[in-house]
C-alpha cells in the first residue's frame, strides 16, 4: 500500500452542543488534490458532502460519544478525537489511518486557545456570542485540513481583540480643523528643535 505523503490530516472540526441537535460551528474539509490513481473515496475526500449526511453523522457521533469515557474513538471508518467542555463537545475528525496523537494535539490546542480567549468560559452561550473569535481560532489551527499551529498561546495572540485601553486613548484626539492645525504647529516646533540640536 502506498504511503500517504500529504499534509492533509483533518476531515472535519465540529463544535456541537450536548443539550440539543443544533450546531455551533462545523467545518468539513476535502484534500485539495486527490492522490494519483485514486477514486472519489480516498482518505482526503469529504465523506459527508451534503447537509443531510453531515447532520446524520453529527447526530450519530453525539449519541456515540455522549456516554464515552475515552477521548478517541473509531466511528464510521474515521478517527474521532473529542473533548467535553461545559455543555459543548469539541470534535476533530481524521481519516481512518490518521495519527490520533496528532489529532489529539489539535483538540487540546483548540480547547486551550478557547479557554484563553473566552476566559475559561467555554459554554454554548459564550461560544455563540464570540463566534468570530472561535472561527478565527479554528482557522489559525487548521487551514483546508492541514494543521498549522498547535500552541494555544500563539493561536490566542493571533486571534485576540486589541486591548480596550488603546482604543480609549484614540477618543481623546481632537480631529477638528483647529485640532489638526495645532498638531501641525506642534510637529513643526518639535522638528525645528531637533534641527537646532544637530
Amino acid at each position: 500500500m502506498p504511503m500517504n505523503m500529504s499534509l492533509f490530516s483533518v476531515n472535519a472540526i465540529l463544535i456541537l452542543p450536548t443539550d440539543d441537535r443544533s450546531r455551533i460551528l462545523t467545518k468539513y474539509y476535502s484534500a485539495p488534490h486527490a492522490p494519483p490513481g485514486s477514486t472519489t473515496n480516498h482518505s482526503g475526500a469529504n465523506p459527508y458532502p451534503t447537509f443531510k449526511e453531515q447532520k446524520a453523522f453529527e447526530k450519530g457521533l453525539l449519541e456515540k460519544t455522549n456516554k464515552q469515557t475515552s477521548d478517541v474513538i473509531l466511528y464510521d471508518g474515521r478517527v474521532v478525537v473529542f473533548k467535553m467542555e461545559g455543555d459543548v463537545m469539541l470534535y476533530v475528525v481524521g481519516g481512518g489511518d490518521e495519527n490520533e496523537i496528532m489529532l489529539f494535539g489539535v483538540i487540546l490546542a483548540l480547547r486551550d486557545a478557547l479557554a484563553i480567549l473566552l476566559k475559561n468560559s467555554t459554554d454554548k452561550r459564550t461560544l455563540v456570542e464570540n463566534y468570530d473569535l472561535v472561527s478565527l481560532a479554528i482557522d489559525e489551527i487548521i487551514d483546508d485540513g492541514i494543521i498549522l499551529e498547535t500552541d494555544p498561546v500563539i493561536i490566542a495572540s493571533r486571534v485576540s481583540k486589541p486591548p480596550t485601553q488603546d482604543i480609549t486613548s484614540v477618543k481623546n484626539i481632537d480631529l477638528s480643523e483647529q485640532g489638526l492645525l495645532n498638531a501641525w504647529e506642534f510637529g513643526k516646533l518639535k522638528l525645528a528643535e531637533r534641527m537646532r540640536q544637530l
